[in-house]
């Protein structure tokens, strides 16, 4: 038998079909705790959940996360792909949400064989991986928050902006809380200047002279708005970032302390200009696919470092893969840009395509290829990275 379950928001529906396609069961299931409590009862009446595979359209969610304790084998469709199937079951690529369970079961059924079912994946990896996806959402909206502070004090004040380089760092909080406006700050001197720079611990090796030469060198607004609305428009926008790097500073401790304790870190730490934070990314997106990878092949292709190539007739083109896990190969993307500038190894490899003509890109991702058979080899014998150890071949039982 095959499952097909249509996610929603408040209401999903799930669909039983037996090996030869007749429906067995369909019912609609609130997003409720009972709701998902009762379909997944109603699945083991049908038989051992280990044998009852499941067609979803998500790679995660509560949902996915229920089918996976159960025992269920969960077969993740991409929704492209489950597109350009429709025409199968009809040409009018009709879609309701009865029908794409019935879709999806039977989708299930007939390609199941073909399809890549998810995986668990440690704890200990599914926490970093949290950890470090939460910390990117909050620095995307930390760093959207800066650019709207910036075009603030751009229309109200430019000399706020033209005095520390970062808007998040504490030191320009601190100021932009005290003086909110030109006003405010009108008959500051440089003493104060640096009075103030060394009670908020500022390590910027300017002085308040200079400082404050930067201050008056700004242009002087001429706006229409009154001083105190000003300081409560600046005030207001000043605390969202405060707020946002704090949270992204607390996550930042979090990750440093689950990183240390991983079992995956003892492998990988010794790598290159790898810092903490890019070693929890590098477990978190990384970690599940050194998982489930069979090969290096599929590890390579699942993190998109190797490349696509689309052969028919006389044509034969070798491209960019775009089907691949994004987080993963931005995360391993950053790293292997960093490995360059602190291993000459990697650095002669990237300065070796570039000569044949590739571009920055492309060098980096001739270079992460060499970088991945490295840590697949560290991963299959469960052997730590030595930096003298160059290529995959040094380590033993790598293939």
């Amino acid at each position: 038998m095959f499952v097909g379950w249509d996610w929603g928001n408040s209401t999903h529906d799930m669909t039983i079909i037996d090996d030869n396609g007749g429906k067995v069961h369909r019912s609609a299931v609130p997003h409720t705790e009972a709701g998902i409590t009762a379909a997944i009862n109603r699945l083991a009446e049908f038989g051992d959940p280990s044998e009852l595979p499941v067609a979803i359209e998500t790679t995660r969610g509560l949902v996915v996360d229920r089918l996976t304790v159960a025992g269920h084998p969960v077969i993740p469709v991409h929704p492209n792909a489950f597109h350009a199937a429709r025409p199968r079951w009809g040409a009018a690529r009709a879609k309701t949400d009865p029908g794409d369970s019935f879709k999806l079961a039977d989708y299930a059924r007939t390609d199941g064989h073909r399809l890549p079912r998810l995986q668990p994946v440690t704890a200990a990896t599914r926490e970093l991986q949290a950890l470090t996806r939460a910390r990117g959402d909050q620095l995307e909206l930390r760093i959207a928050a800066v650019n709207q502070l910036a075009a603030l004090l751009d229309q109200y004040w430019p000399g706020g902006k033209a005095v520390f380089a970062a808007l998040h760092s504490a030191i320009a909080i601190a100021f932009l809380t005290r003086y909110p406006t030109a006003e405010s700050a009108a008959k500051l001197t440089a003493k104060q200047l640096e009075s103030f720079c060394r009670k908020h611990g500022y390590s910027g090796r300017r002085s308040g002279s200079e400082l404050l030469e930067r201050l008056r060198a700004a242009p002087i607004p001429d706006s229409s708005i009154g001083d105190e609305i000003i300081t409560h428009v600046i005030t207001a926008q000043v605390g969202v970032v405060r707020a946002l790097q704090t949270a992204v500073d607390g996550l930042d401790k979090v990750i440093a302390d689950k990183v240390t304790t991983h079992p995956y870190a003892p492998l990988l730490k010794d790598l290159p200009r790898i810092g903490t934070l890019n070693l929890a990314q590098i477990i978190g997106e990384v970690g599940p696919i050194l998982e489930r990878a069979t090969s290096f092949e599929q590890f390579a292709a699942e993190t998109g470092i190797a490349p696509v190539t689309r052969a028919s007739g006389k044509s034969h083109v070798v491209g960019f893969r775009h089907a691949t896990n994004r987080r993963a190969r931005q995360a391993l993307h950053t790293w292997i840009d960093n490995s360059r500038r602190g291993d000459p190894w990697a650095q002669q490899r990237y300065v070796d395509a570039r000569a044949r003509g590739q571009r920055h890109p492309h060098a980096l991702r001739t270079l992460g290829r060499s970088w991945l058979r490295i840590i697949w080899a560290c991963w299959r014998t469960q052997t730590p990275y030595n930096p003298q150890h160059r290529t995959a071949r040094n380590l033993p039982n790598a293939a």
